[in-house]
C-alpha cells in the first residue's frame, strides 16, 4: 500500500510538473501587437516623411509617398507574423520586409531584406513587359524573394523569386490575410487562408520588420508576431543595427 502510495504521489507530481510546462509554455507564446490602432508607437519612420504613416479609424494608412519604409523599434528573428492589408488603389504596390537592416540610399530607397509582396491584383495589367505582354498573374498573389543583397533559395522558383502556388489575393479595396511563419531563415506565407508560398536558407535570419510606402495608398491592421525561441542567427547572419 505504501509502494502504491509512493507511485500515485509520484504520477500526480510528474503530472503537474507537464502540466505547469505547458502552461508556462503557452504564456510565453502569445500573439503581441506591433500596431495598437492608436498610434504609430514601436515604429521609426526610416525615410518617407511626417505624413506618409497616420492612424485614422484604428487603421494604420499609408499614403504611398515617398517611396522607402518605416521599421519596427527592434530585430527579430524567429516568429509568426500575422498582418491584414488593402489597396485602395488599382495597381497598388507594398510590402513587408523581414530581417532587414533597415538602411537605405537616396539611389536605392528600399531597404536589404526579404520581401513579402503585397500587390494590388491590376498591377500586372498596369505594367506590362516592353513587348505588351503581362507578367505572371503569380507575381501579384504574395512573393517571396531576397532583396539588396540577401540570398535564399524559393520553393516555387520564378528566378530568384518564390511564386504562390494558388492565386488567393483580393483586388482593391478589400483586405488581404497574410501569416508568414519565419524560422531560422525559413520562411512559409499562407495567403487568406491557405498556404501557398516558401523560401528557405536565407543569408540572414535576424533584422528589422519594415512595412513599405511604394507609390500608392495602402491600409493595415492587424499587425501582431508571435516570437518564437532563437534559433541559428549567429553574428554574420544578422542584420546591422541602425545606429
Amino acid at each position: 500500500m505504501i509502494c502504491f502510495r509512493r507511485v500515485l504521489i509520484a504520477s500526480v507530481c510528474v503530472w503537474f510538473a507537464v502540466v505547469h510546462c505547458f502552461e508556462t509554455v503557452a504564456q510565453e507564446l502569445q500573439f503581441r501587437d506591433l500596431f495598437n490602432g492608436k498610434d504609430l508607437s514601436g515604429w521609426v519612420d526610416v525615410n518617407t516623411s511626417p505624413d506618409t504613416w497616420s492612424v485614422k479609424d484604428g487603421l494604420l494608412v499609408c499614403t504611398g509617398q515617398p517611396i522607402g519604409v518605416m521599421r519596427s523599434d527592434r530585430h527579430y528573428e524567429n516568429f509568426v507574423l500575422e498582418i491584414e492589408w488593402r489597396h485602395m488603389q488599382p495597381g497598388g504596390n507594398s510590402g513587408v520586409f523581414l530581417w532587414s537592416d533597415a538602411e537605405t540610399t537616396e539611389d536605392d530607397p528600399l531597404p536589404m531584406g526579404m520581401e513579402v509582396q503585397m500587390l494590388e491584383l491590376d498591377w500586372v495589367n498596369q505594367n506590362r513587359r516592353a513587348d505588351g505582354s503581362l507578367p505572371p498573374i503569380a507575381y501579384v498573389h504574395g512573393e517571396l524573394f531576397p532583396v539588396g543583397g540577401m540570398t535564399a533559395v524559393p520553393e516555387n522558383p520564378r528566378g530568384t523569386r518564390s511564386k504562390s502556388v494558388e492565386n488567393r489575393c483580393k483586388g482593391v479595396g478589400q483586405w488581404n490575410h497574410y501569416v508568414v511563419v519565419a524560422v531560422d531563415g525559413n520562411v512559409k506565407l499562407s495567403v487568406n487562408g491557405k498556404f501557398v508560398n516558401g523560401i528557405r536558407d536565407a543569408s540572414v535570419k535576424k533584422g528589422y520588420l519594415c512595412l513599405e510606402s511604394e507609390g500608392r495608398e495602402i491600409h493595415f491592421r492587424k499587425i501582431r508576431i508571435m516570437e518564437l525561441p532563437p534559433g541559428m542567427a549567429d553574428e554574420p547572419a544578422t542584420a546591422t543595427r541602425v545606429k
